[in-house]
């Protein structure tokens, strides 16, 4: 990989050919701006999933850009995205804090997620993309996908949504909204405009209304309070690391930063599952991203994969969130037909000079409690519909028992929270449960189905003769 770029296109060129590959840049000061637009584009997600997660956004955002740079240099430079904190692991986190366990035990899960999608992807990248199709077909992976979205209701109903339940609405409104009805580049920005939305909201009716009496985010205890709380922003400092997990303030709220990771097989059971859908996730990216530059990107496949895995062990090492290639910078790439790498290494280096201000990670700290309710509601609902659109793609016939027999009951195991108890102490449940129930019924079932004849190919070949 070279950080060398051909010669600068201007608004002439581009005219003449309206897309810039990603081995091609603008001017500086066009790509400086392109670079901008990418960090405002995943920034309301990547700063939502560490706070869901129980992490620290502030370092969640730090190493989102380093992540960034690490995975295109990992993929040569061929695959331009961005990496921003993944959803995939909230529900995993979810159940480990419901056990007993604490940030550390998060992380440390996390990290060896983090091993297993790396290896992964250095077997794809040897044996070819293809055996993701055969260990993971898209029945599978929009089952999982699914899943893992509408399985994180119950986080939102019980945690965010509570702590002003009627901003929370104003704020789903507004998201919904403006992701159907913005054009171009405000459409792709819906969710920061959403958290703009919430925060000023919550901030008049402060103003008009006084103090709320709600759910304590931390505590979850009513309490009164304001739903703004900027007193933090003026005692941080401009520039400075991320604090250090551990003690409290002197309000009682736990101090959570950068921490080592712990490791706990038990937890690591809960996490792992998660790894499909990051599969499939970064499989449907690197098609999206082959389609927009009409190239073959299959070759790449593995590389995409085994540097996301790198990239979430690089940055669960100290305490953050997971990462993932983002859907929200694919979208500004389209918009725009702007494709070059030189603006996503612009937008690493934003993101870790906002990750090095205390002043800016007490601002995403002050976020209130119900604006991140009634956008997470718009999040996960679309992450869970998500798997259905593979299905569509697929084609996916749930005509055939095969496919619909496990689907549906690991799509029900992870929703109603059901579990599987190992002693006094373990509990398989929730996402990991459905994800196993879903994964290793359908390839049970269609063993079956071959064996007795019943399998959609053979039923076919019946029909022919």
């Amino acid at each position: 990989m070279t950080l060398d770029f051909n010669a600068p296109r201007t608004g002439r060129h581009l005219r003449e050919r309206p897309v810039v590959l990603p081995e091609e840049r603008l001017s500086w000061p066009r790509t400086i701006g392109f670079g901008a637009q990418h960090v405002v584009a995943m920034f309301g997600a990547t700063f939502l999933f560490p706070i869901a997660m129980g992490l620290d956004p502030q370092l969640a955002i730090l190493t989102s850009g380093v992540s960034t740079i690490l995975f295109l240099l990992i993929v040569r430079g061929k695959v331009p995205s961005y990496l921003g904190s993944s959803a995939a692991f909230v529900g995993g986190a979810t159940a480990i804090y419901s056990q007993g366990g604490m940030q550390p035990d998060v992380t440390g899960s996390i990290l060896v997620a983090g091993v297993v999608l790396a290896a992964v992807g250095v077997i794809v990248h040897f044996v070819g993309a293809r055996v993701v199709d055969a260990v993971l077909p898209p029945v599978v992976t929009g089952a999982v996908v699914m899943l893992i979205g509408l399985a994180l209701a119950p986080l939102v109903g019980q945690k965010f949504w509570p702590q002003d339940g009627w901003v929370a609405f104003a704020t789903m409104i507004f998201v919904s909204v403006l992701l159907v009805a913005g054009r171009g580049f405000v459409g792709r920005i819906a969710v920061l405009l959403g958290l703009v939305f919430g925060f000023v909201l919550s901030f008049v009716l402060d103003r008009l209304l006084g103090p709320i009496n709600s759910l304590d985010p931390n505590t979850l205890t009513l309490r009164t309070r304001d739903r703004v709380d900027l007193s933090k922003v003026s005692e941080a400092k401009w520039f400075g690391f991320p604090v250090h997990t551990g003690g409290v303030t002197p309000d009682g709220t736990p101090i959570v930063g950068w921490h080592l990771p712990e490791f706990h097989w038990l937890f690591i059971l809960l996490v792992v599952p998660a790894v499909v859908a990051v599969v499939a996730e970064n499989v449907g990216h690197v098609k999206a991203v082959s389609e927009m530059v009409d190239r073959d990107l299959d070759p790449y496949v593995g590389r995409t994969l085994a540097a996301d895995g790198l990239t979430t062990i690089m940055a669960s090492a100290v305490g953050s969130a997971p990462t993932t290639t983002y859907a929200e910078n694919i979208g500004v790439m389209a918009a725009t037909r702007v494709y070059s790498v030189a603006a996503y290494y612009v937008a690493a280096v934003i993101a870790i000079g906002l990750g090095l201000s205390p002043k800016f990670g007490a601002v995403i700290e002050a976020t209130p409690g119900g604006v991140i309710g009634g956008i997470t509601v718009v999040l996960y609902g679309m992450i869970g519909l998500l798997g259905v659109r593979i299905w569509m793609v697929n084609k996916v016939d749930f005509g055939e028992p095969v496919n619909l027999v496990p689907v549906a009951s690991g799509v029900v195991v992870a929703i109603g929270g059901m579990a599987l108890k190992f002693g006094d102490s373990f509990a398989f449940t929730g996402i990991a449960l459905g994800s196993l129930v879903t994964i290793l019924g359908y390839h049970l079932c269609r063993y079956a189905a071959i064996l007795t004849g019943t399998a959609p190919q053979q039923k076919k070949r019946r029909r022919v003769r």
